[in-house]
């Protein structure tokens, strides 16, 4: 059986939104494009703006520490942006699946990429495996991708400062 990865390159791109917001549309179309979106339309003030409303609603799932609220929250966002699938062949990809309507604005497609990616991150891989940082002086987002689901931390570099400030605390 394949299991569709999805839910990986959408729920990254997501991240990088929320912890790097872009602040103009060129930014916004820039990181897309190197994410591998295709925009078939000019990224505007609206598309920049209503992304960021999207990614604050989906950071209510994020910040959800209990696992049927959080599933709670994310159905509601997936009722009111995706659709039944369907089988499509555009631009050249290959066929793939699509969760959402034809001819859409830059933001209402990356809310459906988001919203399905993420409800596929959570019944592929575990529906605790995305969170803020556990460094107490960092707020930034990250899904866990490892095999043990046991990461907890942004990056490395705040797993190391975390460990260095635990290490110094006990020291005293």
């Amino acid at each position: 059986m394949l299991i569709n990865p999805y839910g990986a390159d959408p729920l990254r791109l997501a991240i990088q939104l929320v912890n790097d917001p872009p602040k103009a549309p060129t930014e916004l179309a820039q990181i897309c494009l190197a994410a591998g979106v295709v925009i078939e339309q000019t990224v505007s003030e609206e598309d920049l703006a209503q992304t960021a409303k999207m990614l604050g609603a989906w950071q209510q799932v994020v910040d959800q520490p209990e696992p049927g609220l959080r599933a709670t929250i994310l159905n509601a966002l997936l009722a009111e942006s995706a659709t039944f699938p369907s089988l499509t062949n555009h631009n050249g990809q290959g066929w793939h699946l699509h969760y959402r309507e034809a001819n859409l604005a830059l933001w209402q497609i990356l809310r459906t990429m988001v919203y399905v990616g993420t409800a596929l991150h959570f019944a592929t891989r575990g529906i605790s495996r995305l969170g803020r940082c556990a460094a107490s002086d960092c707020l930034r987002i990250y899904a866990d991708f490892s095999r043990p689901g046991t990461q907890r931390y942004c990056s490395p570099s705040c797993a190391n400062r975390d460990a260095v400030r635990r290490h110094r605390l006990s020291k005293t």
